[in-house]
């Protein structure tokens, strides 16, 4: 699709660290939604698709200038971002869901590749913090009346992309690529699974 496609609100992409947010990211931006990025993070061996990430969104909390330019566009910000999106413009979430241990795993890999501890706080520390932290941010969704959002699994969008194209096309207003969004999908980054 060539046309950029316009709408009224900003999608935002999200979920934990390492939940698949960049995936999704190439999916709605391949259905026609231009994404919000500035190039600063550049592919590499943990995300050889690209980021598309947004360097202000992780201030948003004193930052919020860039928000009209979002209107109509894609952006990633992880669920620690999430309640600090101010009211005053809509928003429709597509949140990741992976499974923690997935999460970690991958987290511990990336660690390694950029030789940082990936033993400094322990597994079962991490996942209580996540578990409770998802509740928060989970809570604080369904009390936004600005706020419309769709969970998307991880694991299912690797086996079924067609079936969640479709999902995320109808949060998002009907008229995206499917195909494209499903095409986007590569199974072979698939690689930190959990049985």
């Amino acid at each position: 699709m060539s046309q950029e496609i316009s709408k009224n609100f900003i999608t935002v992409v999200s979920g934990l660290p390492r939940s698949g947010t960049s995936m999704m990211m190439r999916m709605i931006t391949s259905g026609g939604i231009p994404a919000m990025q500035d190039g600063e993070r550049t592919a590499d061996e943990d995300n050889p698709k690209g980021y598309f990430e947004f360097e202000r969104v992780k201030q948003i909390k004193t930052d919020q200038a860039w928000l009209p330019d979002a209107v109509g566009k894609v952006v990633k910000a992880i669920s620690l971002l999430l309640m600090d999106m101010p009211a005053g413009f809509e928003y429709r979430v597509v949140f990741m869901d992976r499974g923690i241990p997935e999460v970690l795993a991958s987290q511990r890999k990336m660690l390694i590749r950029r030789g940082e501890n990936p033993d400094a706080t322990a597994d079962e520390k991490m996942t209580a913090i996540y578990e409770k932290h998802l509740a928060q941010v989970k809570k604080w969704i369904d009390d936004q009346p600005n706020v419309t959002t769709v969970y998307v699994p991880y694991h299912e969008v690797i086996a079924d992309p067609e079936t969640h194209a479709a999902r995320v096309n109808e949060l998002l207003g009907g008229d995206l690529d499917t195909q494209a969004m499903a095409e986007a999908v590569d199974p072979t980054l698939y690689r930190n699974r959990k049985a």
